[in-house]
């Protein structure tokens, strides 16, 4: 089944909200540049990049805060490209949460229900309200005014406002922002076990890549106003598309290199140190090529000595950082320059009186960096 649009003809999608050529300009200005994209039905998804990359311009599209300059957006098979706000089946959690001082905790949850009509009745709108406080653990917080509650509270009481009014998709912009980083961790937690529980596809706003790595079934990378990637966090981290990627999700050493050989999805690399390499190569690369390598710091290994099996650089190591689990070591090469390595801390008892100034080997195994494709 096909849908007539302003734009033409677009397909039916079984997904619940579909991005079809959708452009938002401002001006001259290009917030959002021909975004296609299929967001399935109880996933949970996130849009991840910089300030000024696009992702807040596409969340507000799709709640119907913003109009695309060209495009559509379908959200459960129907355009809903000029359709307002408040007749769309979604629901906006906000940054600062935007609850009302002077109402109860209830009040607020049950303040989008007071708005429908025809009315509700009065009786269905408290069974509503109990179920969304029950459903965030503030089951017995409906008589408290917001000013005593907590941030991590407030979050709640913000989310059960939204989850009351039943939408096929919950948005989330930036809503952990104001929390310190323990309370974060807590409510990233509840809030990813909340979506499992409703079934509801939520959309989540955010440059925190801790968050969107722990939280989605699929990320979303923005840059410049453009889709650069999709994947789950594990595609993302494992195999970046290109150094935008690579250095946005996680960290990671990007070391120029030219390409020797090619076998399948493998490649011989000689770095700028002379040293020559085994890395994946999901990108068409060939024998000659100038290219960038990808490797994690917490994939590469230091020794005291070389080790048979793994190609080793030495690099003096100019600052240590103690993570808890693992010791974070940057050291200099005066040909690739810095190298970030992540030791566990239990592997750093293999490196007795290594400190500051020390001299070490780092261990490069086979197939531990990738080339990159071209940003």
């Amino acid at each position: 089944m096909t849908y007539a649009t302003a734009q033409g003809t677009v397909r039916a999608s079984a997904a619940i909200a579909e991005f079809v050529n959708t452009t938002k300009r401002y001006g001259e200005v290009l917030a959002a540049d021909r975004l296609n994209l299929r967001i399935e039905r109880g996933e949970f998804l996130s849009f991840l990049g910089p300030s000024g990359c696009g992702k807040t311009t596409a969340l507000r599209m799709l709640a119907g805060f913003e109009a695309p300059s060209e495009g559509t957006i379908l959200i459960d098979g129907q355009e809903l490209a000029a359709e307002p706000a408040h007749k769309r089946p979604v629901n906006m959690v906000f940054q600062h949460y935007a609850l009302f001082p002077h109402m109860t905790v209830a009040e607020n949850v049950g303040f989008g229900l007071r708005q429908r009509r025809p009315k509700l009745a009065r009786a269905e709108i408290e069974a509503r309200v109990a179920k969304a406080l029950e459903t965030v653990r503030l089951g017995d917080f409906g008589p408290r005014r917001i000013w005593q509650m907590s941030g991590g509270q407030q979050q709640r009481v913000a989310l059960a406002r939204a989850i009351v009014n039943e939408p096929k998709i919950l948005l989330l912009d930036e809503p952990m922002a104001a929390l310190d980083a323990k309370l974060r961790g807590e409510m990233q937690m509840e809030l990813l076990s909340l979506q499992r529980k409703l079934g509801i596809t939520f959309v989540l706003v955010t440059h925190d890549q801790e968050e969107a790595l722990s939280m989605s079934d699929r990320i979303c990378i923005m840059g410049k106003g453009r889709i650069v990637q999709i994947g789950t966090p594990r595609e993302l981290y494992d195999r970046p598309a290109n150094r935008y990627v690579a250095d946005f999700v996680g960290r990671a050493n990007i070391l120029p290199a030219t390409v020797e050989t090619v076998s399948g999805e493998s490649a011989q690399v000689r770095l700028a140190s002379g040293l020559a390499v085994q890395v994946a190569a999901p990108f068409a690369t060939a024998p000659g090529a100038p290219v960038e390598v990808a490797v994690r710091p917490e994939t590469l290994r230091l020794a005291l000595a070389p080790e048979a099996g793994a190609a080793a650089i030495e690099a003096v190591v100019s600052h240590m950082t103690f993570l808890g689990e693992h010791i974070e070591y940057l050291l200099q090469h005066p040909d690739l320059g810095p190298l970030q390595v992540m030791v566990p801390r239990q592997a750093e008892r293999a490196l007795p009186g290594a400190g500051v100034g020390s001299t070490l080997h780092v261990l490069w195994d086979p197939g531990a960096g990738l080339i990159l494709g071209k940003d």
